[in-house]
């Protein structure tokens, strides 16, 4: 009795060319390097755990599954559960933007609807315009969507209406997208005259603008600036982005989109492939515990006041001469320029060494990227731990 020799094992098919022509987040990477508990880490965007409501959301859980269980551990409908759909239109009424429940698309974070406009909108090759710097997870979607991005020339307001109006006339681009409220990665906040002039370019030149939303409640002083899609021009153009991740709780994993009827119901389609819908039980805990937010947000505003400008205090005395940084009035960021021989990716391991960390600034940039930027995350340390974190990283810059 023979055997026969295993047959040669043919090679799998590739991967899509798509997924290694983008690479992962820079910033999670950080974050896995500097996950040890003694670095003090401004590395990271996330909100401050030992602030989660946790007996709140607990309760609105509780109440849920005991009064309505089969309903919250059951499918759902696509566009989100019409309780919590209807609560977020009061709240965005509310703040100046009529909107019915009709109007809005829950999502598995502002995430996903990022990535479900990429899907209904991008063909490979379009071509999308960003701010510079912009938002990383942005940059992700839309390369990996195979689009074509542009940063659109600006200043220390945000994205020039004429340099706008010049590239849309030329490129033709399917999109702008923008942070205007306390922007990541700088913390700049646009102001409404700003807003008006965009709304305006994207009336004249036919340009969808996808408004990025996750930060605007998080306000710690100034005056509150509509969004630019309460703008007559921009109404039927522009895409609402919003997220609870910043002032509920980011592990929820619940967001939403407010668009024109066509693209909401192509974002659905979308969606419907993607994960059918956000999980129901979350969604109904988070209706329940809408009528405490408003309590919560002020009191996670104040924690984080407090950290701002604990940071703004010790900023003089840890960077280098020559160095500017933003002054936000609200947010998580603020976004730091070194002198000119500083290249801040190359300094990083060094910085490191000292036990604190923070995000280079060139992974924001969709081209020509200053290596003197940085970003500095200021709410999820304490005032004493922002102050000794600046005392080791001065120490870290100092020995470059």
């Amino acid at each position: 009795m023979t055997v026969d020799a295993p047959a040669a094992t043919a090679p799998l098919p590739p991967l899509a060319a798509r997924t290694s022509a983008i690479g992962g987040s820079p910033v999670r990477d950080i974050l896995a390097v500097t996950a040890r508990p003694e670095v003090i880490n401004f590395a990271g965007g996330l909100p401050a755990p030992e602030l989660f409501d946790r007996a709140g959301i607990a309760a609105a859980f509780r109440e849920v599954l005991e009064h309505s269980p089969t309903r919250a551990l059951q499918y759902a409908t696509t566009e989100g559960e019409p309780g919590l759909r209807e609560a977020l239109a009061a709240r965005i009424t509310g703040r100046g933007l009529p909107t019915s429940a009709d109007d809005l698309l829950v999502t598995t974070g502002s995430q996903q609807a990022l990535s479900l406009l990429a899907t209904a909108l991008i063909e490979p090759g379009d071509t999308v315009l960003v701010e510079n710097p912009c938002y990383l997870a942005a940059l992700q979607v839309f390369g990996l969507a195979g689009a074509r991005v542009i940063a659109v020339p600006g200043d220390e307001h945000g994205p020039d209406p004429r340099a706008l109006q010049e590239l849309v006339e030329r490129e033709r681009p399917k999109l702008l997208y923008t942070v205007p409220t306390f922007q990541n990665p700088t913390g700049r906040t646009m102001p409404a005259a700003r807003r008006a002039e965009l709304a305006a370019v994207a009336a004249r030149c036919g340009l969808w603008i996808v408004e990025d939303d996750p930060y605007g409640e998080l306000r710690y002083d100034g005056e509150s600036v509509g969004w630019i899609a309460a703008h007559d021009d921009a109404r039927d153009r522009t895409v609402l982005l919003g997220s609870f991740s910043k002032v509920m709780a980011p592990g929820l994993r619940l967001g939403w989109l407010r668009a024109p009827k066509a693209l909401r119901r192509a974002c659905a389609v979308a969606k419907q492939a993607a994960d059918l819908h956000t999980p129901t039980v979350n969604q109904l805990a988070a209706a329940r515990y809408l009528d405490v937010l408003d309590a919560h947000v002020e009191h996670v505003r104040s924690v984080y006041r407090e950290r701002r400008d604990a940071m703004l205090a010790g900023l003089p005395d840890t960077l280098p001469a020559g160095s500017t940084w933003t002054r936000p009035e609200g947010g998580m960021f603020l976004w730091v320029r070194l002198p000119s021989s500083y290249d801040t990716t190359a300094l990083l391991p060094q910085v490191v060494r000292y036990d604190v960390a923070y995000v280079p600034g060139a992974p924001f940039f969709a081209a020509d990227p200053d290596p003197r930027t940085l970003r500095l995350c200021f709410v999820t340390q304490t005032p004493e731990e922002i102050t000794e974190g600046l005392r080791r990283l001065s120490k870290g810059l100092a020995t470059t």
